[in-house]
């Protein structure tokens, strides 16, 4: 081996202040440009409110635009390709922080209706004990209205299914809904008037 020859990975410390100012790869490019293209992609999967609200080159949001105007699978392909290449030439990380707060608030909103639908079925098909336990955790609820609300979903779901209409299962749910929402911005127990009239049962 010639002990003059110096291999360019031999002995590089990245700690020690040196500069790795060798050219990236093929396979690094490659993966960036896929990166790019799949921030592209998690862009248009936002809803177009959202995506107004984000600050971003008007070439990009055309390319946005012109993307959700194709119809063609290769034409698809090619405006992602594009989009993926104005994303190279902009500063993308903001955009990145954007689709990464809207896909935990999205995540954080979906484990909300989740909780709200357990509590409605637990009510409906246990109502004893799910009350018990629902009290216990949010001891400023107005049971009352609960109970009456949970009354008239149980008769709904016992009713023949053309009988049925769904409006005392929509009202338990918003009224469930709204006590875990007032119980998380608040940071504890809801007040009993956290709920407001539109759910109310007309038996009060």
């Amino acid at each position: 081996m010639n002990p003059n020859h110096s291999d360019p990975e031999e002995g590089f410390d990245p700690e020690d202040g040196a500069v790795d100012d060798r050219p990236p790869s093929k396979s690094m490019l490659k993966r960036a440009s896929h990166q790019l293209q799949d921030l592209g992609e998690q862009l248009l999967a936002m809803p177009d409110a959202r995506l107004k609200s984000i600050d971003m080159p008007e070439r990009l949001r055309d390319a946005l635009d012109d993307y959700k105007r194709t119809r063609s699978f290769e034409g698809k392909r090619r405006q992602l390709q594009y989009i993926g290449k104005i994303l190279r030439l902009i500063d993308a990380e903001p955009l990145r922080e954007a689709v990464a707060t809207f896909q935990l608030g999205h995540a954080q909103n979906s484990l909300a209706l989740h909780q709200a639908e357990r509590w409605r079925a637990d009510l409906v098909n246990d109502e004893k004990n799910t009350l018990t336990q629902w009290a216990e955790e949010f001891p400023g609820t107005d049971l009352q209205q609960l109970r009456a609300l949970v009354r008239n979903a149980r008769k709904d779901a016992a009713a023949a299914p053309e009988q049925r209409n769904g409006r005392a299962y929509r009202e338990l749910f918003q009224f469930i809904k709204k006590v875990l929402e007032a119980n998380d911005s608040a940071g504890g127990p809801p007040v009993a008037d956290a709920v407001d009239d539109d759910g109310e049962d007309g038996d009060r």
